[in-house]
């Protein structure tokens, strides 16, 4: 009203606009209403975030609680089912040390005793026994060997095809070592080589060299040795060397032909 423009003109007479009060400015009165209510609204805000906190608190701490009585819970039933099967823990362990400890035989009777009972597997070994008599009367019975095949390792004939293939059903008589028969051609080829053989050579005063390999008679080899001995004097002979009288070094046939001519 006008009255109040009036008062509130008085007011501000010969006061600088600093020393003014607020309340009577346009904008004093809505400015302090509001911060009041900035206040009273900063101050509700406040209340709220506290009581919020004090609840976020309080359920995180049941939280932390129901979670250890859950894991003391389960503690527990892990527990009394331990109690529960270690018995059978202790026996599969027993069991896997005896099994360590075990052949290969051993094992397959306990598996045998559990799948079938002790009876059925002590039948099963007596069975056994009584095959591996027979086998034993097998082995101890003579061999049957109407064509005197040489044995293998196994004390059994070899088969009759390897028989054939390495000449076996041949014989070769050596006469320089005394008459000795040797079957197959491999082995006669090797008895050359052989101490017997190179005895009998010495005997008869005969080097053993490769010119008498494949020679089994006395006779056979004096003759060789004899044909050896020429050839070796003819080629001594050959080898040997004449000096003319003007000291030319000359071979033997080379001189003769020379002093034949009388060229010398």
């Amino acid at each position: 009203t006008i009255p109040d423009r009036a008062k509130r003109l008085f007011l501000t007479k010969d006061k600088p606009r600093a020393e003014w009060p607020r309340k009577i400015m346009a904008k004093g009165a809505a400015a302090d209403a509001a911060a009041a209510a900035s206040a009273s609204s900063t101050a509700t805000d406040t209340t709220t975030t506290s009581t919020t906190n004090n609840a976020t608190t309080a359920q995180t701490t049941i939280l932390k609680h129901e979670r250890r009585v859950d894991l003391a819970e389960r503690e527990a039933i892990v527990t009394s089912l331990l109690h529960q099967v270690r018995p059978t823990l202790e026996a599969t362990l027993r069991r896997m040390e005896r099994k360590q400890g075990q052949t290969l035989n051993e094992q397959e009777t306990e598996v045998e005793e559990d799948l079938y009972g002790s009876d059925i597997v002590v039948k099963n070994k007596r069975r056994d026994g009584e095959d591996d008599d027979d086998d034993d009367d097998d082995e101890d019975a003579p061999v049957y060997n109407p064509k005197n095949v040489p044995l293998d390792w196994d004390g059994k004939p070899i088969p009759y095809w390897l028989f054939k293939l390495h000449g076996l059903n041949h014989y070769y008589e050596c006469e320089i070592c005394g008459g000795e028969s040797y079957r197959g051609r491999r082995n006669f080829e090797l008895h050359f080589a052989d101490p017997k053989h190179a005895m009998g050579m010495k005997s008869l005063g005969i080097p053993n060299t490769k010119h008498f390999h494949g020679v089994t008679k006395i006779d056979d080899a004096k003759a060789l040795w004899k044909t050896l001995q020429g050839k070796m004097e003819q080629e001594t002979s050959k080898d040997e060397e004449y000096e003319d009288s003007h000291g030319n070094v000359l071979s033997r046939s080379t001189y003769e032909d020379l002093a034949r001519q009388g060229l010398l």
